[in-house]
């Protein structure tokens, strides 16, 4: 019992460590994340003070802990069952399909990384690369919406850039919640976009029980008052034109709405607009090509972003004019299903997809660089600076008749026709010569790409002539 046994060394090493693993398990890690659980709330805490709509708890949750709410929600497992015995499949197949899926969807949010790290890097990029301005049509009625109720911004995708800009914007007033599509899937961006409260999402699939998982964590969430940010345009317009909505996202927030019984929804349209979108030329050659391929990849991303920078350090560069971002009137849910005689939740979601997008495409705001080649587009001959500057007058002061949301740089006139000339000629979109100022047919696409942002807020306002061509 007490003779001495030889244990070889490789062994005893592998239950030290076994044993240092289990201890780690048992003891520190539980201590551990104890320690930094009471750290984030109380910085949570903190920032729910400055906060006009603090962080609700759902956003908190752990992941891992949402996760199986999500799977095992009642609606959840019932439609685990149905695809299971549609497919002819055991449900606990189709159950470990559904837990995947949840694994895919669910974010993991981090106040400190969307606080502390991302509304930093989202407020240099954006002022960094652009004068951001911002409008609202409403404040006051935004302002006042009820602090139960869950608001949801809808916006119009003009840019990836649309993701930092609206982060930036809204930080003093709550942490937004993005549906992201298959594109940022990629390491290190998943992890990242994840922390900052992002849900991916596969905006193509057809899988019925994916629908089911993805649309019943839309609507607890929604229930549970998270903010959110949606595009229903359901990814970047190739045209510059505003889009008809696609009701995915919006049918599974109102499809979970309670009535009377619970949170209200505040919908509340949000329009951008760029003097320069990053993406435009990679967005026209898709178009241009009938799909939604986009040949742009690493390389040429790294390309552009050393040019900047030599530009920088060269004395060359020069921010990529305005972005701007306008806040529309919101829409009550509530209210508005009150006011609308619908039988079904598909009804309601066309009547308030409708009504968004219209909304929306109002506030769009309304820039140098737009102007400019709306005005070159519908001329049937080369305009000299002076008639450029005439007609932009004309046009200016009939949107402000109507309340769109104008900005000019320095107010003045005279200079925001240079400004948005200066940006066409630099990009060689249009040349000048003795006859005036001419589209090079080859840019044709992309100074219309500009122009078709802001021609229905214009072509509403100014009256039609029979000359004008039509916009392509």
């Amino acid at each position: 019992m007490f003779e001495t046994v030889q244990i070889p060394v490789w062994l005893i090493s592998i239950v030290a460590l076994l044993a240092a693993v289990s201890a780690l398990e048992r003891i520190l890690v539980p201590s551990v994340r104890w320690f930094f659980r009471r750290r984030m709330e109380r910085v949570v805490a903190r920032l729910n003070e400055r906060l006009e709509r603090p962080i609700e708890p759902f956003k908190l949750a752990r992941r891992h802990d949402m996760i199986q709410r999500l799977i095992y929600d009642p609606k959840v497992a019932e439609a685990v069952a149905e695809q299971a015995k549609e497919d002819g499949i055991p449900e606990n197949v189709a159950f470990e399909a559904a837990h995947r899926y949840a694994r895919e969807i669910v974010p993991s949010f981090s106040a400190t990384a969307y606080f502390g790290f991302a509304t930093r890097i989202t407020r240099w990029l954006s002022r960094g690369i652009y004068r951001v301005r911002i409008a609202y049509r409403d404040e006051k009625s935004i302002a006042e919406i009820e602090p139960s109720s869950t608001v949801v911004y809808v916006m119009n995708h003009r840019s990836n850039m649309d993701y930092f800009l609206v982060t930036y914007l809204a930080a003093e007033r709550t942490a937004l919640s993005y549906a992201v599509g298959e594109w940022a899937r990629v390491w290190p961006l998943q992890g990242l976009l994840r922390f900052m409260g992002a849900y991916f999402i596969r905006r193509k699939s057809n899988n019925v029980l994916y629908r089911r998982v993805l649309g019943r964590y839309v609507q607890m969430a929604t229930e549970a008052g998270v903010g959110q940010a949606v595009f229903p345009e359901g990814g970047l317009s190739l045209t510059g034109e505003v889009k008809p909505p696609k009701l995915g996202i919006l049918n599974y927030v109102i499809s979970g709405y309670h009535g009377d019984e619970g949170r209200d929804v505040v919908f509340v349209p949000v329009a951008l607009n760029y003097d320069r979108v990053l993406e435009d030329r990679v967005l026209i050659e898709a178009a241009t090509a009938g799909g939604r391929k986009f040949r742009f990849g690493p390389f040429s991303m790294l390309g552009f972003v050393f040019r900047q920078i030599r530009f920088f350090l060269t004395g060359r560069f020069h921010r990529f004019g305005y972005a701007a971002v306008s806040f529309g009137s919101p829409l009550s849910l509530r209210e508005f299903s009150k006011d609308m005689d619908v039988r079904s939740s598909e009804e309601l979601t066309k009547n308030v997809g409708r009504e968004l997008m219209a909304r929306v495409r109002q506030e769009v705001p309304v820039l140098p660089v737009p102007l400019v080649a709306y005005i070159l587009c519908r001329a049937q001959e080369p305009l000299a600076r002076e008639e450029v500057e005439a007609q932009l007058v004309q046009i200016v002061e009939k949107l402000r008749d109507c309340s769109a949301q104008v900005h000019l740089p320095r107010d003045n006139t005279n200079y925001a026709t240079q400004v948005g000339l200066r940006m066409l000629l630099l990009r060689q979109f249009i040349r000048e010569d003795d006859s005036g100022m001419i589209i090079n047919e080859k840019s044709r696409d992309l100074v219309e790409y500009y122009a078709k942002s802001i021609a229905h807020i214009v072509d509403a306002e100014i009256d039609e002539r029979g000359d004008r061509p039509e916009l392509k």
